[in-house]
């Protein structure tokens, strides 16, 4: 299974689109489209195992959001909403016109935002390990999370997160402010379409308390513990995979009914 690589401009601003899908079938048959969004600092590779999982049966695309990923930094901070309009723009440009987002850490915020704000488009969300705890604002109380999560994610896991935050530190710090003022209790609250939580055991970043008054928050929310940490998606691979799927095969038999 080999991964197509675009990079696309949207209003000057790049994004790049890591498509894979399974050998051998037609686009509509895959719809809707997962589209993966990485958290701050990170890329596609922090969905590198759980896509080629997911893409075993389903069309994924990988988002590297602006500044991030090796792309070059953007000049200024984008407000969680510039992001998700930047997301869904390119991947419509696509030709995806039904999407299920799934979005890590910060992605989490980006994915809420796209939801909202293209409502016509988007079938569900997945939020894993989903920021920032309105009870523990704050850039201190974050990095001491982000070290202890280092303690719990494995080699590889901490290798893709120190060369991603080394080229994406310019855009990493201008996109703490937007990241840690966004609304997400009240962004979620606000969704109508379904929202699947996700969270890693032992995540000292996205803790369960939090989890669990996120998924309250929704209108229709579910919320899943697996073993691991903060990027439970790539400990978990194939059990990450499964939850997308069978949340996504259980909203479309009740949307039909």
């Amino acid at each position: 299974m080999r991964a197509l690589v675009e990079t696309v401009s949207v209003d000057g601003v790049l994004v790049r689109l890591r498509t894979m899908a399974p050998a051998g079938r037609r686009r509509d048959a895959l719809a809707p489209t997962i589209v993966l969004v990485h958290g701050i600092g990170m890329s596609h590779r922090s969905f590198a195992r759980s896509q080629r999982v997911l893409s075993r049966s389903h069309r994924t695309i990988a988002v590297d959001l602006p500044g991030f990923g090796g792309l070059p930094p953007v000049g200024r901070r984008l407000e969680v909403h510039e992001l998700a309009d930047v997301v869904m723009w390119a991947v419509r440009s696509r030709g995806v016109h039904e999407c299920v987002l799934v979005g890590q850490s910060m992605g989490s915020q980006v994915v809420v935002a796209a939801a909202l704000h293209h409502p016509d488009a988007v079938v569900s969300v997945v939020l894993v390990g989903p920021v920032v705890d309105d009870r523990h604002r704050s850039l201190p109380w974050l990095a001491a999370a982000l070290g202890r999560d280092g303690l719990v994610e494995d080699a590889r896991m901490n290798v893709v997160l120190l060369t991603d935050y080394f080229r994406s530190l310019r855009q990493y710090v201008r996109q703490l402010t937007p990241m840690l003022r966004y609304p997400m209790l009240d962004a979620v609250a606000a969704l109508r379409v379904p929202v699947l939580v996700v969270r890693g055991s032992r995540d000292p970043i996205s803790r369960s308390a939090w989890a669990g008054r996120l998924t309250r928050a929704a209108r229709d929310g579910t919320l899943v513990e697996l073993y691991g940490g903060h990027h439970v998606q790539e400990h978990q691979p194939g059990p990450f995979a499964e939850l997308v799927d069978e949340f996504r095969q259980a909203r479309s038999l009740e949307a039909t009914r």
